[in-house]
């Protein structure tokens, strides 16, 4: 059986992939995540996981036969995406943007081998809730927003923000379950993989 590696250092994707019972190693793949002029918001994030795939490969020193995993998300409300916050008034402006609105989720994955590279955007809607200004600052105060796009982590406290969700809350999270299971059985890698080794 292939080998897989997880080209990202997040640890929700961690353990998502853990929680589907894939093994894997997490390796890093620092890519430019500059959108490029006039890229969409889902061939943004669809190249970045390729590109993350791709990088990951590199880093790989392995005789065995092995596959990489790259993903990306990226919120955007309308046709804008929101990056991860460089500071509290970047983050309490991105939540105060987001409150009360529906915005898109977007999250890639890409899976290769020597041989191939598949890709898919998943895109889901989340309404948020209005927010009052001092909500956002404690939020950030909390430490949780730093990391995330959009400036919150729906799996963590940023969850209280969130009125509505229509699509794949993994995806939100960081990893569509769903399409990554699908994704990963086109390479022969199957989930479950640690429930049969008990």
């Amino acid at each position: 059986m292939k080998v897989l590696y997880l080209a990202s250092g997040s640890p929700r994707r961690r353990e998502l992939l853990t929680q589907i019972g894939v093994p894997f190693s997490a390796i890093s793949a620092d890519i430019d995540e500059t959108p490029l002029t006039q890229e969409s918001p889902s061939d943004y994030v669809e190249r970045l996981a390729r590109g993350k795939a791709e990088a990951g490969r590199g880093a790989v020193v392995s005789d065995a036969d092995f596959c990489v995993l790259g993903a990306d998300t990226a919120v955007v409300l309308n046709g804008k995406i929101l990056g991860k916050p460089v500071d509290e008034a970047d983050a309490c402006a991105m939540l105060m943007m987001l409150a009360g609105q529906e915005h898109e989720v977007l999250t890639a994955i890409a899976v290769l081998d020597g041989e191939r590279c598949e890709s898919r955007v998943v895109r889901s809607l989340v309404r948020f809730r209005n927010i009052a200004h001092d909500e956002a600052a404690a939020y950030w105060a909390s430490g949780e927003p730093r990391d995330k796009a959009g400036g919150y982590g729906i799996q963590g406290l940023g969850a209280v923000f969130v009125a509505g969700l229509n699509g794949s809350y993994s995806a939100v999270v960081g990893l569509p379950l769903c399409e990554t299971a699908e994704l990963l059985g086109h390479f022969g890698i199957p989930c479950w993989q640690t429930l049969n080794a008990r």
